[in-house]
């Protein structure tokens, strides 16, 4: 991040790397907006996310996040379950990160950090996936950068069943894709803003 930000002569952004449920290299009230996009929604602990995000938010600043939808159609949530089915169960306590997706988990996260539920606002938008090549490589990219996908396919090469998902993640790629010569899937998320 840090690296590109220079090339693109961004001077007043820096990314520094951490903890979303524990930012205790970051000072409170810190900053004026607070952003995780698909991010902060795969840290564990999530009561101890939302504490950290409010924490670390000037009075009056924002938190906007970008969360995935549980059982939703389109990409990302279908990555997940077809991901799901080639990989061993999650352990004991586990919290999918998906119930990010939804308003009443978040509204009961950032109650527990002190946020009352009026502050906080919820909208469906979305995120497009665009890729220059055709979806089965798209899809071979999500092999090798998307931690579900990667997991997944770490599983299933150990099961003799790693062409089988590859299968049915190229038919969910090509089948969401609305681009004629490359790849365009578009994915619903929830924007949700808080009002510190």
């Amino acid at each position: 991040g840090n690296r590109r930000a220079g090339e693109q002569g961004l001077t007043n952004c820096r990314f520094q790397e951490g903890d979303a449920s524990n930012l205790e290299q970051l000072q409170d009230h810190a900053f004026d907006v607070v952003i995780s996009i698909f991010g902060a929604m795969f840290a564990p602990k999530p009561f101890e996310v939302a504490k950290e995000m409010v924490r670390v938010t000037r009075r009056g600043g924002r938190i906007v996040m970008g969360n995935w939808i549980p059982n939703d159609p389109t990409l990302v949530a279908q990555i997940l379950k077809i991901s799901s089915d080639y990989t061993p169960p999650p352990p004991e306590g586990f919290v999918s990160p998906m119930t990010w997706g939804i308003e009443s988990n978040v509204i009961e996260r950032f109650a527990g950090a002190g946020v009352p539920a009026e502050k906080i606002s919820f909208a469906r938008d979305t995120f497009t996936f665009n890729f220059a090549g055709p979806p089965s490589a798209y899809v071979d990219e999500f092999r090798k950068y998307y931690g579900p996908t990667m997991n997944a396919f770490d599983a299933a090469e150990k099961n003799g069943r790693a062409a089988d998902l590859q299968k049915e993640l190229e038919e969910l790629f090509n089948r969401q894709n609305k681009s004629k010569d490359a790849t365009s899937i578009p994915a619903t998320f929830l924007r949700v803003t808080v009002a510190v």
